[in-house]
């Protein structure tokens, strides 16, 4: 088996309009590093992934990324708030549900349709 030594896993989320992708990021509280005309880096909690200018609906639709969160309810309620603004046409929220693997998750899909799962882990998590 190869050992990589890999200290770290970054994720490439695809945008439709890279300016408001930018902006909805950082209205989550995701901090923008760092930026160029066609790469963000953005960093949340402990995590970082980028933001690409670059869109396809096949790669889009069937991009999530899990974030552990303290309070799912919490999240949905101040994202549904963020939405009702109408600043970020195409992105939606869903109510938290139980999910069989042990955790209240909201599900949010960012203005290019990327699914985050924010999840938030029971005693057993």
């Amino acid at each position: 088996m190869i050992d990589l030594q890999a200290t770290d896993v970054r994720m490439f989320l695809p945008s439709r309009d890279f300016a408001l992708s930018q902006a909805f990021y950082e209205a989550l509280g995701c901090e923008r590093e760092w930026a160029d005309d066609n790469l963000a880096l953005f960093k949340l909690g402990p995590s970082r992934f980028y933001l690409q200018r670059g869109y396809a609906k096949e790669w889009a639709e069937n991009t999530m990324l899990h974030v552990a969160v303290q309070d799912a309810a919490a999240c949905f309620n101040a994202i549904r708030a963020l939405l009702d603004t109408g600043k970020y046409p195409g992105a939606r929220v869903a109510p938290p549900r139980s999910e069989p693997y042990g955790a209240q998750v909201t599900y949010v899909w960012d203005p290019a349709g990327v699914l985050l799962h924010l999840a938030q882990w029971d005693a057993k998590g």
